[in-house]
């Protein structure tokens, strides 16, 4: 599965694609925004990444930022099932590529993917100390539910307080029964 926008291409990663991911997420600043990554970030983390399976179900995409020449990693984003059940949104963007608005960009090519394969609703969260990631979850539209809860960082190697949002995907006639 691919999408196109503007700017970004999303796509699968692939093998080789191992080095250069390597080099785009091994920043602390990065990493330590993120749940799974660890920290330090090395090229064996990226390939044991790009090798894990994949739920087809649950896309994972590379962003790269499309050029004149060969497409450059720029993020990643994806769809994960959390224990709950709920389906989550996630992404990062590398640091030289912050205020750009890829991660808006991005996000929005995976929510109509999210839409397309008929999810009711997508769940999203960021650690309190990274308000910027809770701008573009509003600017997606999504909502904050007003709870928060720790979650564990394996860069910061302990749990951190995240904020949870929610947004629904579903249009109005769906998501509510009509009047009578």
């Amino acid at each position: 599965m691919f999408a196109r926008t503007e700017r970004l291409l999303l796509r699968p990663g692939w093998a080789e694609d191992a080095p250069e991911l390597a080099r785009a997420i091994a920043d602390e600043q990065v990493v330590r925004n993120l749940a799974t990554a660890p920290w330090p970030y090395a090229l064996e983390d990226a390939e044991a990444f790009l090798a894990a399976p994949r739920d087809p179900a649950m896309p994972s995409f590379l962003i790269t930022e499309r050029t004149d020449g060969a497409p450059r990693i720029v993020g990643c984003c994806g769809l994960g099932r959390r224990p709950s059940g709920a389906v989550e949104m996630g992404y990062w963007v590398a640091r030289q590529h912050w205020g750009k608005g890829f991660a808006t960009e991005a996000s929005k090519a995976l929510i109509e993917i999210a839409k397309a394969l008929k999810l009711p609703r997508l769940e999203a969260s960021h650690f309190v100390d990274n308000p910027a990631s809770g701008r573009v979850l509003e600017k997606l539209g999504f909502v904050a539910t007003g709870m928060s809860a720790a979650r564990y960082s394996c860069a910061r190697g302990g749990e951190a307080m995240s904020r949870i949002y929610r947004l629904s995907l579903m249009g109005r006639s769906e998501a509510e029964p009509m009047a009578a």
